[in-house]
């Protein structure tokens, strides 16, 4: 039996994946078997933990999603770093505020690095880095790593 990917065992379901940051929180929104390919819904700026669940329960009303992807930044030798801690942290906020939505972690290794390239190398984006864009593009990129990956159980 052939280990399924994420992408099959989650099929129809909407994911919610989140690029977060101190300043700026990049979102996704994907519905698995019935979208092309995961676009970049929204980024806000400036926002406190507490005000970024608010807006999660927000989107969550108008848009509704079975589940949240939290990227997950390390060290690049796999060990955290401070902001790796910074989003556990945060994940145990939406996780209180949201119980009955699962938030999973995913690798986002060199996200936004990708997230400028694809700027850089798209029309859509006049060929330049658009900082106000940047971390919804990431929070996209984490989904679309996530959906080829094999699921974990």
């Amino acid at each position: 039996l052939s280990p399924m990917k994420n992408k099959e065992k989650y099929h129809q379901k909407t994911v919610l994946s989140i690029d977060y940051g101190t300043k700026n929180t990049g979102f996704c929104l994907f519905t698995i078997g019935r979208d092309p390919f995961p676009l970049p819904f929204e980024q806000v700026s400036g926002l406190s933990d507490v005000e970024l669940v608010k807006e999660i329960t927000h989107i969550l009303k108008n848009e509704f999603f079975d589940l949240i992807l939290l990227g997950l930044p390390k060290h690049k030798d796999g060990n955290d770093s401070d902001m790796t801690k910074m989003v556990r942290e945060f994940q145990k906020k939406i996780v209180l505020q949201l119980p009955s939505i699962p938030c999973l972690f995913q690798d986002e290794a060199l996200s936004s690095f990708e997230a400028e390239d694809r700027m850089k190398n798209s029309p859509k984006y006049n060929f330049k880095i658009d900082k106000t864009k940047l971390d919804a593009l990431a929070a996209s990129i984490i989904l679309e790593e996530w959906l080829e990956q094999e699921s974990l159980c």
